[in-house]
């Protein structure tokens, strides 16, 4: 095992990735922007670290952890929603797109961390909820009251059929009930693509495109780096409301819905994932190429194939900057075989670059229970594993979003068996438990501390959610000391991945391998990369004969042994080397 030998990595020199400029005719061109490979990482606030005392985050808590953020070596930032809001989704069913939720603090508290982190070289991307509003909000409460009104059309309304039945067979995403709800105001029925508390907007209004467009230029005006765009694909629907069809017995689930929910049972065509959403998006390109440097980042999933929509999300200039899918968030032990696929596939899909990674997030869980947390063998993955694929998941080319937690290793927590079944806060979770758990055990405080029972989280008495013993055990104290912990692998990681060309804008291309090993080669100008990665859990050997002149990179802390032209990896094994590229024999 390799040692650490300089515990200030965070002084690790940075190279200016804006200088980069592509060199070879298939690689994407983006004029070399900080987010086409940016690793960004996802807070949400309520949960991070809480300065009141009420149990619940808050924005100034951001600040007080932006060394801890800085010291991981991540681009970025991304906030969950901080809106007013009645939170009945964690913030995301808003009542005023311009003003700072009580919960979170002030105006002047957000400027105050947009201001620091830009003192720290820190981009701030902030969530827009642009699909639908709280019920609340003064437009739905216009819309409703009649159908008459200046905003009666900026939802979706759509009379009964004769016998006074809903439209058509549409679903809530989150509950797998009707998506449809009667509003007596009206008599009509509005649609819900997720609670009945937040209707959909009819995005085939010119002027809500406007509204939302205004809102958006309020936040780019205060200094924002980016637009993470919640449920993009969600924006349209069929105006002629068809039925969506059946799905058959043998089709494959779409990607991103939880097996028990009753979504499954129908082809996600006509109620969202609209070919025409592709269009009505340029808008919102136009306005933030007014912007330079700020990024859209969409939220592609919920739909038949995330990797072939969020890449048709990218395509060329005027869509989305980065869009994330939920490729990796396979039910399946995680191979050498799967990941060759799925680079494949992502390399077809993005011709132009656009690709952002997920593994953990807000709604899908935590990296730590990924892939059934199992092998192929059905044993429960080891420690190495992940360290593994923290090596693996920073190699691959594209953005990557990182899962407040995801660098500690956080398991899921196990809610509602911490609490009572009443007690779950989660509304996903509410609805469909004990068939579909929900989000709250991936939503729990962040621990900074190994004292129970809030882990420094809160000086109050009691987090908004319970912090589990296990997630105590893996605290950031308990970890920032220990060289071998899974926290400064990610640590180790990202500082070296930061002044690697070829790791963070090179082209990538697949080596034939065999069984359990994944070897592909990133470069950039004259900087060639070897990374390979044994993903079974018996020691395996691949031959480097092929690479003439290589320096082994020897200071990532991973195990693996030479042995003449071959590099021996252990179970979970990681080997990287650098080489000289000639450029002139290509």
């Amino acid at each position: 095992m390799v040692q650490v030998a300089n515990k200030t990595w965070w002084r690790t020199p940075t190279i200016n990735r804006r200088d980069w400029q592509w060199e070879d005719d298939h690689h994407a061109t983006q004029n070399g922007e900080w987010w086409q490979n940016a690793v960004i990482y996802q807070i949400s606030p309520w949960s991070f670290f809480d300065t009141n005392g009420d149990g619940q985050g808050d924005l100034n808590g951001v600040v007080e952890k932006l060394d801890y953020i800085i010291s991981l070596g991540v681009d970025a930032i991304w906030l969950t929603p901080i809106y007013e809001s009645p939170m009945d989704d964690l913030g995301y069913d808003i009542t005023d797109m311009r003003a700072i939720g009580d919960e979170f603090g002030t105006m002047e508290d957000f400027q105050c961390l947009l201001d620091i982190a830009h003192t720290m070289k820190l981009k701030v991307i902030i969530d827009q909820v642009w699909n639908h509003t709280s019920n609340q909000h003064p437009w739905f409460q216009a819309s409703r009251s009649s159908r008459d009104n200046a905003k009666a059309d900026w939802y979706v309304w759509a009379d009964p059929k004769p016998d006074g039945s809903p439209p058509n067979n549409w679903l809530s995403s989150f509950t797998g009930e009707c998506a449809w709800e009667w509003e007596p105001q009206r008599e009509q029925y509005y649609l819900y693509s997720f609670l009945k508390s937040q209707p959909d907007l009819n995005w085939h209004n010119d002027d809500v495109l406007d509204a939302i467009l205004e809102r958006a230029t309020f936040w780019l005006d205060r200094g924002v780096d980016g637009l993470r765009i919640d449920a993009v694909n969600f924006f349209l629907h069929d105006p002629q409301l068809r039925d969506n069809p059946q799905r058959p017995e043998d089709a494959d689930l779409p990607d991103g819905v939880p097996k028990g929910n009753p979504l499954n049972k129908q082809v996600l065509k006509y109620s969202f994932n609209r070919p025409e959403t592709l269009e009505r998006i340029r808008p919102i390109r136009e306005l933030v190429n007014q912007y330079p440097g700020v990024v859209t980042l969409g939220e592609t999933t919920l739909c038949e194939d995330s990797i072939e929509l969020a890449g048709q999300y990218t395509r060329g200039c005027d869509r989305l900057h980065l869009a994330y899918h939920s490729g990796l968030l396979v039910d399946q032990p995680m191979t050498a075989e799967l990941m060759r696929g799925m680079l494949r596939k992502v390399t077809n899909c993005f011709p132009d670059g656009g690709t952002c990674w997920i593994v953990g997030n807000h709604d899908y869980g935590r990296l730590h229970c990924r892939w059934t947390g199992k092998d192929a063998n059905g044993n429960p993955y080891p420690e190495a594993f992940y360290h593994m694929m923290v090596a693996l998941l920073l190699s691959l080319p594209g953005a990557f979003c990182l899962w407040q937690g995801d660098e500690l290793g956080l398991p899921i927590a196990d809610i509602p068996g911490d609490i009572a079944p009443d007690e779950i806060k989660d509304p996903f979770g509410q609805a469909l438990y004990p068939d579909v758990v929900g989000r709250d055990g991936s939503r729990t405080p962040m621990p900074w501390t190994s004292q129970p029972p809030c882990g420094g989280f809160t000086a109050g008495e009691k987090p908004w959610l319970p912090i589990p013993d296990e997630h105590l055990e893996r605290s950031v104290q308990a970890q920032h000391c220990d060289a071998s912990s899974l926290l400064n692998t990610w640590r180790r990681m990202l500082h070296w991945r930061k002044n690697q060309p070829a790791i963070e804008a090179g082209h990538l291309d697949l080596l034939e391998t065999k069984d359990t090993i994944l070897a592909f080669s990133r470069y950039y100008a004259e900087q060639h990369i070897l990374c390979i990665f044994n993903m079974g859990d018996k020691p395996a050997h691949y031959s480097l004969s092929e690479f003439s002149d290589y320096q082994v990179v020897s200071h990532l802390n991973f195990d693996f042994s030479l042995d003449g032209d071959e590099v021996v990896l252990p179970a979970y094994g990681v080997f990287f080397a650098s080489m000289a590229r000639d450029l002139e024999s290509e």
